[in-house]
């Protein structure tokens, strides 16, 4: 019953919303290749979207589920704009230094082995959770953090992409 629930949700989200002209419209999803992706592909299919970025942690069980999602986005025709590493570090909250907690280059290997560009790396940064608590934008908040400059550096990427 719940999936009738969130399909019928996405669905409604996506019709009876008065979206205007929008430059980008993102949808944050599990990962994987439920129903709710394929609602969502069908509902903008007459739009044309420009493409997905697929996010995907360093870790091998979860690359297996995002090689998966790829399949699924290539059967769909819709094009990978690029893949992210989310979780690729830690940054210390009193030194600014990055560091490895879990293996990293997963997603960079899976978008060669793919042909898709790989857009970047984005470490665990404790100024994130504050912002997101607070209600604040980390990149006006926090702008030199390795984070916020990993996040402009994706953004200038896919605007450059789906500019041309």
């Amino acid at each position: 019953m719940t999936f009738i629930y969130i399909v019928g949700l996405i669905k409604q989200f996506l019709k009876d919303t008065f979206w205007s002209r929008l430059d980008f419209l993102i949808f944050d999803t599990p990962p994987g290749t439920s129903d709710e992706h394929l609602t969502v592909v069908k509902a903008l299919k007459n739009v044309k979207p420009d493409g997905a970025v697929v996010v995907t942690t360093p870790q091998d069980l979860a690359l297996v589920t995002i090689r998966k999602e790829l399949n699924f986005c290539r059967k769909m025709g819709l094009k990978v704009l690029g893949i992210v590493e989310n979780m690729s570090g830690f940054v210390c909250p009193h030194c600014q230094e990055c560091s490895e907690l879990f293996s990293s280059g997963g997603a960079r290997k899976l978008a060669e082995e793919y042909g898709f560009r790989f857009l970047g790396s984005i470490p665990l940064d404790q100024n994130l959770c504050v912002c997101c608590e607070q209600g604040s934008n980390i990149c006006e908040t926090f702008p030199e953090t390795p984070a916020v400059k990993s996040l402009r550096s994706i953004a200038s990427t896919l605007i450059e992409v789906t500019s041309s």
